[in-house]
């Protein structure tokens, strides 16, 4: 069978932690969209990993992890990131990387430092990472396969054609020197070097595995407000997030998913430009939120920036869950809220003087305004409970509350960093 893991907002909610915490029971991970732009934070009996690349599953030896056709393959970074792995002392990860997998090359991240540079106080908050210049390469069919690097002929001639394509912008647009195809060619095949132990047909293993009773689990990066067709375009990232494109990500069949675990933190927290309602806008007590938050902060794990933070948002995510097609919520970081005496939470959006529970088009989010109903806190430092009759009644009131204005059932609650820290309701 086959789990799909995603989150419900704007990314950052913990799906590493649940990922890691369910990988237990799992046979496969596999990492379905994305690239390295954004990283899992994950705690355990190794220490403390920020992935980008590498499925959530690397720290188990009974998994086989799986980079999916989906995921924008950056070579370098997942290669470093299983030596990072390997050097504090876990063993191998069995991973595998499917051939037609692409490749985010040098150029696309040069594309990408370029355009923010040159949008300037319109950018759109990029990691950096190429993701963008990298999903139009790729849709524009002028993306290099990770199986096209062992036909060398080919291969040069797609290079040249590809040097053809940029260098006029390149030179025209951002007035920078052109590429030149023998070093893009060079580049392809140091990263033959390197990828090559890793790769294979990953979608003929995955029906394979399925056929054999194997547990799936297909990790999702970032969040629904994120996703190219659905989120709050343009600030979106460049693939859908999407359980739906778990299937096409990840090259399973669409009725083989039968649980969708859709993670949503206590609070919200969102990285980069875009409208965010319920975004705390007193400085000062959004730092308090932000230092206290997660593991070490609300910091990007990718960036280091910081993250804005804010109230929970029951719009937000009842769209999210909706759009996910959510069978249950995991529920992250309730501990963090233990200071508040009281916790507002978004219930509806105010726009052009009406309140609305639905969550509506871009141009109209940007002038929503939060409507705020207020709970009592808990006051008291809840990590380490284990079981939920055990919680502070209002941090159950709290659970659900939001699990009745969202409507999803909330079955796994975050109550600390560490893959145990994790109630069961």
């Amino acid at each position: 069978m086959v789990k799909a893991i995603v989150g419900v907002n704007w990314g950052d909610e913990g799906k590493g932690k649940i990922t890691d915490t369910l990988a237990q029971g799992a046979d496969i991970v596999v990492r379905f969209q994305g690239g390295a732009n954004a990283g899992h934070t994950i705690k355990n009996k190794y220490g403390k990993f920020a992935l980008h690349t590498c499925p959530s599953g690397v720290f188990y030896d009974s998994v086989t992890n799986i980079i999916g056709t989906g995921v924008a393959l950056n070579i370098p970074v997942l290669v470093n990131e299983v030596n990072q792995i390997i050097e504090k002392g876990v063993p191998k990860p069995h991973i595998l990387v499917s051939d037609r997998a692409q490749i985010v090359m040098p150029y696309h991240i040069l594309f990408d430092v370029l355009e923010e540079e040159r949008l300037g106080g319109k950018s759109f908050g990029s990691t950096k990472s190429g993701i963008a210049p990298f999903y139009s390469d790729k849709y524009a069919k002028n993306g290099i396969q990770v199986s096209e690097l062992f036909d060398e002929p080919y291969l040069k001639s797609k290079i040249e054609n590809i040097c053809s394509l940029k260098n006029p912008i390149l030179t025209g647009l951002y007035h920078k020197d052109e590429l030149k195809a023998d070093e893009v060619f060079k580049t392809c095949m140091e990263y033959r070097e390197m990828i090559e132990p890793y790769l294979a047909d990953t979608a003929t293993f995955l029906w394979n595995s399925l056929k054999e009773n194997k547990t799936v689990l297909l990790e999702g990066q970032l969040g629904t407000m994120k996703d190219t067709d659905h989120g709050i375009y343009p600030m979106v990232t460049s693939s859908s997030t999407l359980a739906g494109f778990g299937t096409v990500g990840a090259g399973v069949p669409p009725y083989e998913i039968k649980e969708i675990i859709a993670v949503s933190k206590a609070y919200s927290s969102a990285v980069g430009a875009g409208a965010f309602v319920s975004e705390i806008l007193d400085l000062q007590e959004a730092e308090e939120l932000r230092k206290r938050g997660g593991d070490g902060g609300e910091y990007g794990a990718t960036t280091g920036r910081p993250r804005r933070v804010g109230w929970y948002d029951c719009v937000a995510s009842r769209y999210g869950c909706m759009l996910q097609g959510a069978t249950e919520v995991a529920f992250t970081v309730l501990d963090v809220l233990g200071y508040l005496d009281q916790i507002p939470v978004c219930t509806a959006y105010e726009i052009d003087g009406e309140l609305t529970r639905d969550f509506p088009v871009t141009r109209k989010l940007e002038r929503a305004k939060p409507h705020f109903e207020i709970l009592p806190g808990w006051k008291c430092d809840i990590r380490g409970i284990k079981e939920y009759d055990k919680l502070p009644e209002n941090a159950k009131k709290y659970i659900e509350f939001i699990e009745r204005e969202i409507g999803f059932p909330i079955k796994m609650i975050g109550n600390g960093p560490a893959r145990e820290d994790v109630i069961y309701k």
